[in-house]
């Protein structure tokens, strides 16, 4: 888990690179940005689905406010995924010569997709790993 969101911390840090050297970027970083995106969070979802989730499930007793929040992650991730394709998609797009007509809305919108990566990432941190005996003091 630790090796997962340190992975997706990565992204995260690749693509505020991006959006900060708007709309003078590497076309090589963009391509190789957006063809990591979608693959890390496809392997490190089904992860915390599969391992993670049921995990935290067994290991918490108050019951209903646990499976709010593994709902409400399990929703995230599907956002995340969602959203993942779009910035792959204009990334790609950057990465194959395509002027950027508004550097502000792609920084936007980059920005609006690591944030929430992290805001996630947190919240695992914080709630999730310390009940399954996971320390990740990030």
């Amino acid at each position: 888990m630790k090796r997962a969101h340190r992975e997706k911390l990565q992204l995260c840090d690749a693509l505020e690179k991006i959006a900060d050297d708007l709309p003078s970027v590497d076309r090589l970083k963009c391509l190789g940005t957006a063809n990591a995106i979608i693959p890390l969070l496809r392997d490190i979802h089904h992860y915390e689905e599969t391992i993670i989730f049921p995990a935290y499930e067994a290991a918490t007793s108050s019951g209903q406010a646990n499976l709010a929040s593994i709902r409400r992650l399990r929703a995230e991730h599907v956002e995340d995924e969602c959203f993942a394709g779009e910035v792959t998609e204009i990334l790609l797009a950057i990465g194959h010569g395509k002027t950027i007509d508004n550097a502000e809305a792609i920084g936007f919108m980059l920005r609006g997709f690591f944030e929430s990566l992290r805001r996630h990432i947190a919240f695992e941190r914080e709630h999730v790993l310390p009940k399954i005996g996971i320390v990740d003091p990030g």
